[in-house]
């Protein structure tokens, strides 16, 4: 889908901004400001940042978990309360129920729908088969790996039949072989579920394997500073990461997301010369 995408916008942030009260610090903290980012339908979008740039409050927002303080975020041309169905997520933590059998676990959301019990078996098996894990239905996650587990939660949040999987950080957690599995195996999924991916990430080489293009978030409050189209082709081998044009792609990701870095350090300087003025 890279480089020559043009289908119509599925998601669109308008100058969003989140702000809160900080009770500890009595003062106002300024997570998101002037935050634009449209996202087309059917594309992989990755954001990528530092820690603690918004990027994942940006999910929140879009999940309703969080209502921004001004501005515009509409999926569909829909607020996101009413587009909310239209949702699912993967967490970095996996969130599965550990009393439940991986089948059950994937069943979740459509128990909630009200789906008849026969059919919630056919979906969840469905959808264990596609992630490969048919074979472990009546396993419990503590008795899965680390990857079988965000393999379920993925087949959990596909099952539930969202247009829209926003995915945070999930692979953070896993070490990097597993982690470059679970990223192959994603876009096998994506090609085949034709989904809308925002998929949240502080890694540059996962952010460029994996999306159609890159949002660039800079430091606190999050904005973004540049989009990096990705135009590789598809499929992507895992050799793909050596090819000059993947080398290319991930200095120039690197630049900007360094200038950020300096950018930071320079603030904490002034900071604390100012502290130690005051003192």
């Amino acid at each position: 889908m890279s480089g020559t995408f043009t289908a119509r916008e599925k998601i669109v942030a308008r100058d969003l901004s989140l702000a809160y009260l900080n009770e500890a610090m009595q003062s106002r903290q300024i997570v998101l400001d002037g935050f634009d980012l449209s996202v087309r339908e059917g594309e992989f979008l990755a954001v990528l940042g530092p820690s603690g740039c918004g990027k994942s409050t940006f999910l929140n927002l879009l999940a309703g978990l969080t209502p921004p303080t001004s501005g515009s975020l509409t999926i569909d041309g829909e607020s996101v309360s009413a587009a909310r169905r239209k949702l699912g997520f993967v967490f970095q933590g996996y969130a599965l129920f550990p009393w439940r059998t991986v089948r059950k676990n994937v069943e979740t959301g459509l128990e909630i729908r009200g789906v008849t019990r026969a059919q919630r078996r056919s979906e969840a098996e469905r959808f264990l088969r596609l992630v490969g894990l048919l074979d472990f239905a009546d396993h419990y996650p503590h008795q899965l790996s680390g990857g079988m587990r965000q393999r379920v939660a993925i087949a959990r949040a596909l099952a539930y039949g969202p247009e829209i999987l926003l995915m945070d950080e999930p692979f953070g957690a896993l070490d990097a072989q597993t982690r470059e599995s679970l990223q192959q195996e994603l876009l096998g999924i994506w090609e085949q579920s034709a989904k809308t991916v925002v998929f949240v990430t502080h890694s540059i080489d996962e952010a460029i394997f994996l999306a159609d293009r890159v949002a660039v978030v800079g430091r606190r409050p999050g904005r973004v500073k540049e989009i990096i189209e990705i135009d590789l082709p598809r499929p992507r081998p895992a050799s793909v990461r050596h090819d000059a044009a993947f080398v290319a792609l991930r200095q120039r990701a690197w630049a900007s997301l360094q200038s950020e870095l300096d950018g930071e350090q320079n603030a904490r300087r002034v900071r604390g010369a100012e502290s130690l003025t005051g003192a």
